[in-house]
């Protein structure tokens, strides 16, 4: 079986308010699973069933093909949006003492801290208090803690919080190096560049609804609209302008310049093909720049949402 975690019809109400409405996902082992959505869409009610903080009011989760169960937990490593460190511990006496918890003995938690500290080149923080860390600091921390046990399943949400752009990419390296050594992955983030860089899978959530799921390359496939961005060059730029406008629908000009260069977008109909629009261009001017238009996991993002407000 392929499958590490099956949710099944999730449903979870507080009081009148539906935060999930039979909400499904299936997340494969070995790859790193994107669950997006605005701010209240539902997404933490969901990692917070998968970890056992809350249950669910209808429905099924499994892990690794049984239901899950309290004996999960230690399977599990959660890094939490909102970091929860104890700030008047020091460092490495909190690190052990939540592994610990995870089920490791003292010397083994110990010995792979050691390792993750000189990782991390943060040997000297130590003995130190968490409350003499920075925020990025102690986000490295307790990314440590969540991965330290090598759990089946890890969940990552906003990840990159806190971090400057030198220790997010540290961060995003480590969490591809964990999936490309079979790590199983959940990563919730608002930072669409980073989906792009690290997500195999993604499932998008508003408004309590699933309205979104499948592979990022088939999702992006799904949302292209058939345009291209054209590179010419042609001594009258005005007129090979207008008369491209007359045949194919075109955008205002991205580019225009004094050395004959103009660069635009060219939308196709469904009876048009690339080779089609190559071959007439061909036959109007020279072409330096021929590329197909294929949405971002940004744009994705917000056309979802917007086709699901507008519904």
């Amino acid at each position: 079986m392929n499958t590490l975690l099956r949710v099944e019809n999730v449903v979870k109400n507080f009081g009148a308010y539906r935060a999930l409405n039979k909400v499904s996902i299936s997340v494969s082992k070995g790859s790193i699973f994107g669950l997006l959505g605005p701010n209240g869409a539902g997404k933490t009610t969901l990692i917070r069933i998968i970890n056992q903080i809350t249950g669910p009011d209808e429905g099924q989760i499994f892990l690794d093909g049984k239901p899950l169960c309290p004996d999960d937990i230690a399977s599990i490593g959660y890094l939490p949006e909102e970091r929860g460190l104890y700030k008047n511990m020091k460092v490495g006496e909190q690190a052990i003492y939540l592994a610990q918890l995870k089920g490791m003995s003292k010397a083994d938690a110990k010995a792979q801290l050691k390792m993750w500290f000189e990782k991390f080149e943060i040997t000297s923080w130590w003995d130190k208090k968490v409350q003499e860390l920075s925020k990025g600091m102690a986000q490295k921390v307790q990314f440590i803690v969540t991965v330290l046990h090598q759990p089946k399943l890890l969940i990552f949400d906003e990840p990159f919080s806190g971090f400057d752009p030198i220790n997010a990419n540290l961060i995003r390296d480590e969490i591809l190096g964990l999936r490309d050594k079979g790590a199983t992955i959940i990563f919730s983030t608002h930072r669409m560049e980073s989906v792009e860089e690290v997500c195999d899978h993604i499932a998008l959530i508003n408004k309590s609804n699933k309205i979104l799921d499948g592979e990022l390359n088939a999702i992006k496939k799904q949302f292209k609209t058939n345009t291209y961005e054209v590179g010419l060059i042609a001594d009258d730029l005005q007129a090979l302008e207008t008369e491209i406008s007359t045949k194919f629908q075109t955008g205002p000009a991205i580019f225009k310049s004094l050395n004959h260069d103009l660069k635009l977008n060219i939308k196709l109909s469904d009876k048009e093909t690339s080779n089609d629009l190559l071959n007439y261009l061909s036959t109007k001017s020279q072409i330096n720049h021929f590329v197909e238009l294929v949405p971002s996991a940004n744009d994705i993002f917000i056309q979802a949402i917007n086709n699901n407000t507008n519904v």
